[in-house]
């Protein structure tokens, strides 16, 4: 344990990223795939060699600047990493380019799931299965590096309760935490605390879909998908599910992992003392799926009266359950699109306004959870500052209250708030105009911006008035996306917080 203390934090996800190309390695002699059995153990022996090499090389290397170099490696995870999955890929694959199988591993390692294979039998299964592992491996990295380099640093959401927000004081806190804890010994101790409780969430959800009628390897990959929020599937979506309802309502079970960081992470931080009852993350998540879902269902309830086609209650039932499952779906930013989705439609005769997913996955889920988007946390700070100012209209001499940590959120958390949310629209508008250059029409480079920048991959297919095909993208337009991912996944305080100048001393 002590010589992986030793080791650079990249050139340990080097050698986890080289000794997971063993898992489709070892399904691909169960299917009998040995071509891409042969690929993916060259690809491990390969690149375990590298991670040896470049081991024996920065062993004992210690950074001048602790935020810096976790925050360098953090950026290189997700923009270097990928291509080191995406070799073995693409020539496993074979009929494919190296772009595409580069822009595969960079949605897949970002858990945005957008997929330029738009055919499931495009792919084997042990090729689908190195997309969910690569996802699901990124949703681990996602939970870990959240508590361990985030929250010191005050940034990806922890900003809003934080005492001196984001800047000079969070640096100087994370470097005093620096000289009290060595910082590889931080990420081991929270990889020790979450890995056993992520890969056993994967298996209890594995093993309940099996039980409710899916295929193992299907199973497999959709409970992996459920976990990292990337939405990745290999047989084209929920819709062609053997488990139909009750694997839904499985997956449905799971999204409150992504809804708020108590349900696996309480106590690692300072502030999480409180129970999932109080949390307001968990709480504005109930009141927007609620919300959501009868508007959408009183739409088609009000269209469906107004036409001569009655309707029975099974047929609301699943229309229900369908805006319900897909709605949470989409503020987890996952993507899964529920089988009965469509059935509100054939029910009422009315089309789905795409905006109301758009929304839901530009608000995204929790902080320090796999999910994407601008986080729940952030909203609520919004959403208080709003009602106290409203209140100060009403009664200009009123007293605020709530104690010292609801004034913090309304006062310097609602301001980060407001500045990370006014990044957050500029980065859309930055991508949608570098996609509009390559050539991608307005209403499309919209959606896939925001599918990019909130990790949503699969919002592509189901916002847009038309499918939209990855596949059909230019090849610029692909790069301008795969880096939208990565800034999406890091969030854009995180790469501002390279430009800061106190993060370049020693």
């Amino acid at each position: 344990m002590q010589w992986i203390i030793r080791l650079p934090f990249f050139v340990v996800l080097m050698g986890l990223g080289a000794v997971a190309m063993l898992v489709p390695a070892i399904h691909a002699v169960i299917m009998e795939d040995f071509q891409t059995m042969r690929v993916f153990f060259y690809g491990f022996i390969l690149f375990s060699i590298l991670t040896l090499t470049i081991g024996l090389a920065t062993a004992g290397y210690e950074p001048p600047n602790v935020a810096r170099s976790q925050l360098i490696a953090l950026l290189a995870a997700f923009s270097v990493l990928p291509i080191m999955f995406a070799i073995p890929f693409y020539a496993a694959v074979g009929n494919t380019t190296l772009l595409n199988a580069w822009f595969e591993m960079v949605s897949s390692f970002t858990t945005t799931g957008a997929t330029v294979y738009d055919t499931a039998g495009r792919l084997t299964p042990s090729q689908h299965l190195w997309r969910g592992t690569v996802g699901w491996m990124g949703g681990l990295l996602i939970w870990i590096t959240a508590v361990s380099i985030f929250a010191p640093m005050n940034l990806g959401g922890f900003e809003v309760r934080a005492k001196g927000g984001v800047g000079k004081g969070a640096m100087s806190d994370f470097a005093q935490i620096g000289r009290i804890a060595d910082p590889s010994e931080r990420l081991i101790r929270y990889t020790l605390a979450l890995a056993p409780i992520y890969i056993g969430l994967t298996v209890v959800l594995w093993i309940g879909l099996v039980i409710a009628g899916e295929f193992p390897y299907v199973a497999l990959i959709h409970a992996m998908s459920t976990l990292s929020t990337s939405g990745i599937t290999p047989i084209g979506g929920l819709y062609f599910a053997a488990s139909k309802f009750w694997g839904e309502l499985l997956i449905f079970c799971f999204f409150i992992f992504a809804l708020s960081r108590l349900t696996f992470s309480r106590g690692l931080s300072v502030e999480d003392d409180q129970g999932l009852r109080r949390d307001p993350e968990f709480l504005l998540a109930l009141v927007l799926i609620c919300t959501v879902t009868f508007v959408l269902f009183a739409r088609h309830f009000i269209g469906a009266s107004e036409s001569e086609s009655g309707a029975t209650v099974a047929q609301m039932a699943s229309a229900l359950w369908g805006a319900l499952f897909t709605v949470a779906a989409f503020l987890t930013t996952t993507g899964f699109e529920s089988t009965y989705w469509g059935q509100a439609s054939l029910w009422s005769g009315l089309s789905t306004p795409g905006l109301f997913l758009i929304g839901m996955a530009l608000i995204g889920g929790g902080v320090a959870t796999t999910a994407g988007g601008v986080k729940l946390l952030r909203i609520y700070a919004l959403y208080r500052h709003g009602e106290r100012e409203q209140e100060r209209l009403l009664h200009p001499s009123s007293v605020g209250g709530g104690g010292r940590d609801a004034r913090r959120i309304r006062k310097q958390g609602a301001y980060i708030s407001w500045v990370f949310f006014m990044l957050f629209a500029l980065s859309i508008a930055a991508v949608m105009l570098m996609l509009s250059l390559t050539g991608v029409q307005f209403e499309t480079s919209m959606v896939l911006a925001v599918s990019a920048l909130s990790t949503t991959g699969p919002l592509a297919s189901v916002a847009a008035e038309t499918p939209i095909a990855y596949s059909g993208i230019p090849d610029a337009a692909k790069v301008i996306l795969a880096g939208a991912m990565v800034l999406g996944r890091l969030e854009t305080l995180a790469i501002i917080a390279l430009f800061n100048p106190e993060i370049w001393q020693r």
